[in-house]
C-alpha cells in the first residue's frame, strides 16, 4: 500500500485556548485487561462482564487493546473480536481502540478498518516501536494516522515502550491536526505535561496511575488508568473531587489509594491486576507468554490491600 503524505491543517484555523481541550476525553477511563481462558484463548464472557462492571461504576470510558490489554500478544483478528465484545457490553459508554505497529502502511490500513465498526470515541496511537524515528518522522506518522482515522486520535506518549521521545514542540504541532485531540501522557516529563495543559488544545490524560492526583490537580483532563479496575468508584470520586477543586478531600482519598496503585505496578502490568481480578472471581489468572503471573508474595500483598479497601468502603 502506498501512503500519501499527511495533509496539513489550514493555517487559517483559529488557535485554541486552554478551555477548548476536547471535552469528551475527561474523567476516569479504564485501560481494560483482556481475560483469557485456561487454553489461552480470549474469555469473551469475562470480558463482557468486566466491561459491564466498569460501566456501572461510573467511569467515563474504556480503552480496549492497550498495553494493559496485552494487545501485542493478540492477533489482529483477536483484537477486533475484543473490540466487538467491549462495544456490545459498553451499551453506549465511550470506547477507545488501541492501535500499534511499526509498518506505516499496515498500521494505516488497521486504522482505516475501524470505519466498519460502530462509532468509536477515539483511537489510541503510540509512536512506532523499534524504529525510533526523528521528530519529523513522528510528525509524519501521527498525521498519517489522523488523516486515515474515522475517529479522533489520542497520541500515546510512552517512550519506555516505543523507544521514541515525543518533544513538546512536536506534540504542539500535532495539536493543529483537527482529529488529534488528546494525549495519554506516560512521557515522564512534568514540564512537558504542564506545557500541554497550559496550551489547552489537547486533553491531557495521564497514563501513569501514580500521577493521577498531580496531573488532574494541575488542570489535566483525567486519566486512563489500569489500577482502577478495583476500587473503581473511589478512583472516579477522586477525579471528580479534583475537577471540583476539593483538594483536601481528594488528598485524603488519594493517600488511601496510593499504596494500591504502587502495588499494582510492583511487577509488570497487567500481571498484578490479573492476580487481583482472579482472586475476586472475575476471570482466570492467565497471561500470554512471555508475560508471567504475579509472584506469590505480591499476590498476598495485593489480597491484603483488597481486604483493607473493602473494609474502608464499608465504613465510609
Amino acid at each position: 500500500m502506498t501512503v500519501s503524505a499527511p495533509s496539513s491543517p489550514s493555517p487559517a484555523a483559529p488557535t485554541a485556548t486552554p478551555a477548548s481541550a476536547e471535552p469528551r476525553f475527561r474523567g476516569l477511563w479504564i485501560a481494560l485487561v483482556t481475560p483469557f481462558l485456561g487454553d489461552g484463548s480470549v474469555d469473551h464472557i469475562a470480558l463482557a462482564a468486566l466491561t459491564a462492571r466498569m460501566r456501572s461504576a461510573g467511569v467515563s470510558g474504556l480503552v480496549a487493546c492497550g498495553s494493559t490489554g496485552e494487545a501485542a500478544a493478540l492477533s489482529k483478528a483477536e483484537q477486533l473480536q475484543v473490540l466487538d465484545t467491549v462495544l456490545q457490553a459498553a451499551h453506549g459508554l465511550p470506547v477507545v481502540m488501541g492501535m500499534s505497529g511499526y509498518h506505516l502502511g499496515q498500521t494505516v490500513e488497521q486504522v482505516q478498518a475501524l470505519a466498519a465498526y460502530p462509532p468509536l470515541a477515539g483511537v489510541l496511537v503510540p509512536a512506532p516501536h523499534y524504529i525510533r524515528p526523528s521528530q519529523e518522522g513522528l510528525l509524519h506518522w501521527f498525521n498519517a494516522m489522523a488523516d486515515a482515522s474515522p475517529a479522533p486520535v489520542i497520541v500515546y506518549d510512552i517512550p519506555y515502550r516505543t523507544g521514541a521521545v515525543l518533544a513538546t514542540d512536536t506534540l504542539l504541532s500535532l495539536a493543529r491536526h483537527p482529529r488529534i485531540v488528546a494525549i495519554k501522557d506516560c512521557g515522564g516529563d512534568m514540564a512537558k505535561t504542564q506545557a500541554l495543559i497550559a496550551d489547552g488544545r489537547l486533553a491531557v490524560l495521564t497514563g501513569e496511575d501514580a500521577q493521577i492526583f498531580s496531573t488532574v490537580a494541575l488542570g489535566g483532563a483525567g486519566a486512563i488508568a489500569a489500577s482502577a479496575h478495583w476500587q473503581t468508584e473511589r478512583f472516579v470520586e477522586l477525579v471528580r473531587l479534583l475537577e471540583a477543586g476539593h483538594l483536601p478531600q481528594a488528598r485524603t482519598l488519594w493517600q488511601g489509594l496510593l499504596p494500591w496503585v504502587q502495588a499494582c505496578f510492583a511487577e509488570p502490568n497487567p500481571a498484578p491486576l490479573k492476580a487481583v481480578l482472579a482472586h475476586a472471581g472475575w476471570m482466570r489468572n492467565v497471561l500470554r507468554a512471555p508475560m508471567m503471573p504475579a509472584s506469590q508474595a505480591l499476590a498476598e500483598r495485593l489480597r491484603g490491600l483488597m481486604a483493607a479497601g473493602e473494609l474502608g468502603e464499608r465504613s465510609a
